[in-house]
C-alpha cells in the first residue's frame, strides 16, 4: 500500500475508535451520572464511527485497485 492509502487507513481506524468510544460514553454516562445526559461533544463525536469505517474501507479498496 502507498503512503497515502496507509495514512488514510490509519486515520479511518482512529476516527472509528474515537466514534466508538463516544458511542460507549453516550450509553454509560446516564448510568454512571444518575440519569444526566452526555455532554454535547459526545453527541458530536458519535458520527465519527461510520465516517472512519467508510474512510478505512474506501482506502483499502482504492489501495487494492491500484495494485
Amino acid at each position: 500500500m502507498g503512503k497515502v492509502v496507509s495514512y488514510a487507513v490509519r486515520m479511518g481506524i482512529l476516527l472509528f475508535a474515537v466514534g466508538l468510544v463516544a458511542i460507549i460514553a453516550l450509553f454509560v454516562t446516564p448510568a454512571v451520572d444518575h440519569g444526566v445526559t452526555a455532554p454535547l461533544w459526545v453527541y458530536l463525536c458519535t458520527p465519527l464511527a461510520p465516517i472512519g469505517l467508510v474512510l478505512a474501507i474506501a482506502a483499502v479498496v482504492v489501495g487494492g485497485i491500484r495494485r
